[in-house]
């Protein structure tokens, strides 16, 4: 697919997808989130439902916003505040570690380059292009399963792993749409381009779509 196609797509999908379901990324963003509110609420998104984290995140920051605040409490009240969240129990001592590199190396400060996110524990790119985009407004493309699928069946890229999508939406995709094309392609793949048996026969973008490597859909 070339770009220019590929803009129709993201045109039209850009004016549909707000009345859609609100994938965590932009729950998160529409709180008035702060870069370490976005780097702790992505962490407790991994393998879990956004339903959850959503109300995981509630909990947890009602009671804690700051690093400071977030290392006096108790580990296990943190436990109970992201519970039933996916692997809460490393995900809270995950938490506290994070907060005590932030005041011991970062001023309490999240880094907003990544191979200073990275350095943090569990954090991968896709966290760090979040916490670029959502928590800084700097430029960067977050690539998930969601991303890395739909630009694959589309044919904008062929690749293989998440990194190299990365890589190549870099080179291909204009820069003004690097920051928004994960919301709007989490909640496409979400609400149509699912894993299996997408939902292509009221997709709003079908006729553009080549379908590859789609063996059902309805």
């Amino acid at each position: 697919m070339r770009t220019e196609k590929l803009l129709i797509i993201l045109d039209i999908l850009k004016k549909e997808y707000s009345s859609w379901k609100a994938p965590i990324v932009t729950y998160i963003t529409n709180s008035r989130g702060t870069p370490y509110k976005i780097l702790i609420s992505t962490l407790l998104s991994q393998r879990t439902k956004d339903e959850t984290t959503a109300g995981a995140i509630d909990r947890l920051f009602s009671d804690a916003r700051t690093p400071a605040e977030m290392v006096r409490m108790d580990e296990e009240r943190i436990r109970k505040l992201i519970y039933p969240v996916g692997f809460y129990k490393v995900k809270a001592s995950r938490i506290i570690e994070i907060s005590k590199i932030l005041m011991e190396k970062y001023g309490s400060d999240v880094p907003d380059e990544m191979d200073e996110l990275l350095k943090l524990p569990g954090v991968g790119r896709k966290t760090a292009n979040l916490v670029i985009t959502l928590g800084f407004h700097k430029p960067a493309i977050c690539v998930d399963t969601h991303v890395h699928r739909i630009s694959n069946r589309w044919g904008y890229v062929r690749t293989k792993k998440p990194e190299e999508t990365e890589l190549r939406l870099m080179e291909k995709l204009p820069r003004e749409w690097w920051i928004s094309y994960n919301d709007i392609l989490v909640a496409f793949g979400q609400t149509y381009c699912r894993p299996a048996s997408p939902l292509c026969s009221i997709c709003p973008v079908q006729k553009y779509c080549p379908r590859i490597g789609v063996v059902k859909h309805r």
